[in-house]
């Protein structure tokens, strides 16, 4: 299972590999992903401290995004060099891959709920005398078929009552 480190938690493994203990014993001892810690340990030697500290806010375009999963793919860079050049998420960075072997589009999601239109539709006239006619009889099955159910409801509370051994009500 998959867990996020604080900035602490990746401070202090990075420490431990840098005063000589070895990265497989501690990813065994901590049961951590190996190329995860490794990454870690060069966003460190890059960035210092703030490496560590997680990755930007910047959204990628559609053909930024192209062009560094083609680096990856055409000229064959190792994907933990093009996070750190990049400055992007392994994880992010293979989906990106997987999504362009899938065949699918790489342009960013909207996020949220779609914008309402407030303005009320326009009703539309019926134009010829058919129209007018079908839209007249439309309604009226409406009607009729919502009369029948208050009917039904009606005749079903009445039979209720009647077994309870109730008088009908007037309404």
């Amino acid at each position: 299972m998959y867990r996020h480190h604080n900035y602490e938690e990746r401070l202090n493994i990075v420490s431990r590999i840098l005063s000589g203990e070895s990265i497989d014993s501690i990813c065994r001892e901590l049961k951590l992903d190996r190329k995860m810690v490794v990454q870690w340990r060069l966003r460190y030697q890059k960035y210092g401290e703030k490496g560590l500290q997680g990755t930007r806010s910047y959204h990628y375009s559609s053909a930024e995004k192209s062009d560094i999963v083609k680096e990856f793919t055409e000229k064959g860079v190792s994907l933990q060099e093009i996070c750190l050049r990049h400055d992007i998420s392994r994880s992010a960075l293979k989906s990106w891959i997987k999504r362009v072997r899938q065949g699918k589009s790489l342009e960013n999601k909207r996020r949220g709920r779609p914008p309402k239109d407030m303005a009320r539709p326009k009703k539309r006239e019926p134009q010829t005398e058919l129209e007018k006619l079908q839209a007249e009889n439309l309604r009226l099955r409406a009607e009729n078929a919502l009369l029948k159910k208050v009917k039904a409801l009606v005749e079903e509370q009445e039979a209720h009552s009647r077994l309870n051994g109730q008088k009908p009500s007037t309404n």
